[in-house]
């Protein structure tokens, strides 16, 4: 199996924040389960990024219906980091080195 990159953001709704991974057409047969494999990649985000301080980004830059990039992440099936290019929208690259 091969590790996968997924693009990652935050899309604000009137209600809620809401996690919004894209997957790429030819990802690797190893996914599965479309659901764990979108917790793995949050959970891989938040590994990376302070979530307060992107919440707190995200609330303070963008409407609601809109989405925040936060970028990319490589996983392996197993739910390995590979490596990531992850930022807090708007926000200073060091806060989203940890």
């Amino acid at each position: 199996m091969c590790a996968d990159t997924f693009g990652v953001g935050i899309h604000l709704t009137e209600a809620e924040f809401r996690v919004v991974v894209g997957v790429p057409s030819d990802v690797d047969s190893g996914w599965t389960d479309p659901e764990e494999f979108q917790s793995l990649v949050a959970d891989a985000v938040w590994e990376q990024l302070d979530r307060q301080s992107v919440l707190e980004s995200v609330a303070d830059r963008f409407r609601t219906g809109e989405t925040a990039t936060l970028g990319t992440v490589t996983l392996e099936p197993d739910g390995t980091v590979v490596s990531h290019d992850l930022e807090i929208p708007g926000g200073d690259q060091s806060d989203a080195e940890r």
